[in-house]
């Protein structure tokens, strides 16, 4: 038991963050660098507990943000997903979930791409249709 890490108020307050999050229990341990069962056992004595959904519903809600996330915010997401990737023994379960993450982050990058394309493009017509009314009120 000497070899135990203290846990610290920051490992609690992230702890807390990732669980209201859903995140599993795997990627919580990941984070706070501990083991599963460690993890598990510090959330149940703080009365927190991980909720994993079952069943067919909805699994996406109309609250957008106000705000895209960025390319790094996307990086960083794939990043932490590889990290935990990398690690043994990881349930099947976990691994589908990760790659569905992947496959949305690159979804993501194209589609934000596009979008910043499309957003060039409305700019520029914007610009053409304020020039052709002031040329068409010259010529009037």
């Amino acid at each position: 038991m000497d070899n135990m890490p203290i846990w610290k108020k920051d490992d609690l307050e992230k702890l807390s963050k990732l669980v209201k999050e859903k995140q599993s229990w795997q990627v919580i341990a990941t984070e706070l660098k501990r083991s599963v069962e460690a993890v598990r056992m510090k959330a149940r004595r703080l009365g927190l507990s991980v909720v994993v959904e079952r069943g067919r519903g909805p699994t996406t809600t109309n609250d957008l943000p106000e705000e895209l996330p960025s390319v790094e915010e996307a990086l960083k997401v794939l990043a932490r997903v590889l990290k935990v990737l990398d690690q043994p023994g990881l349930e099947t379960s976990e691994v589908q979930r990760l790659q569905a993450m992947v496959s949305t982050i690159r979804t993501y990058e194209s589609m934000l791409a596009s979008y910043m394309r499309y957003r060039e493009i409305e700019k520029r017509l914007v610009e053409l249709e304020a020039k052709y009314v002031r040329l068409a009120g010259e010529k009037a």
